[in-house]
């Protein structure tokens, strides 16, 4: 692209008193560089929208302010972590391996005799007591208490799981196989 000469001067002119407003701006010369670099782009992007006769320098000034206030916006909902600190503590599991999990704890679930299970998934994710279990059954609380016992113990073995450590975070399969609090 070419650009008629007054208009090329007028933008090279330009560099030195927007790197100094870019610094006062940002209080950084990396980041003024910065600034400055992208808002030279934009405006070659853009210099279709120029109005000739009008001031070039304004024009770009109002560019780079307007650059630094979407960069300032962005920044403030942003957290540095150059070394990735923070970034490993909020860190998620990924979504696959729990469904993995899920379908794994369908399958053996439903090879599990259906009155372990049923005692299994009452005691486990829906949070009922061994006496509401027992009453829900029609069972008494010593054979509810059994059969949950067996359930988690069968159920520990066809997935391979020694210790609650060995199993993802999912607090439902956690509350299952293990005799811990599920709270929804």
């Amino acid at each position: 692209m070419t650009l008629p000469p007054d208009l090329h001067d007028g933008l090279l002119q330009s560099i030195p008193s927007m790197r100094a407003f870019a610094i006062s701006l940002t209080g950084n010369i990396d980041q003024a560089d910065d600034l400055v670099q992208e808002a030279m782009v934009r405006g070659l992007t853009y210099i279709n929208q120029f109005q000739p006769g009008t001031n070039i320098q304004a024009w770009l000034f109002t560019i780079l302010r307007n650059q630094f206030h979407t960069f300032y916006r962005k920044r403030r909902r942003e957290v540095e972590d150059p070394d990735g600190g923070i970034a490993a503590r909020l860190a998620v599991p990924p979504e696959q391996d729990g469904r993995v999990d899920v379908e794994d704890l369908k399958a053996a679930l439903a090879q599990l005799p259906v009155v372990q299970r049923e005692a299994l998934l009452l005691v486990g994710p829906q949070g009922f007591s061994y006496e509401e279990a027992a009453a829900i059954c029609g069972a008494r609380i010593g054979t509810i208490k059994s059969r949950v016992n067996r359930a988690r113990t069968r159920l520990a073995e066809l997935l391979g799981i020694e210790s609650p450590d060995d199993i993802g975070a999912d607090r439902v399969v956690k509350a299952t196989i293990f005799n811990e609090t599920y709270t929804r």
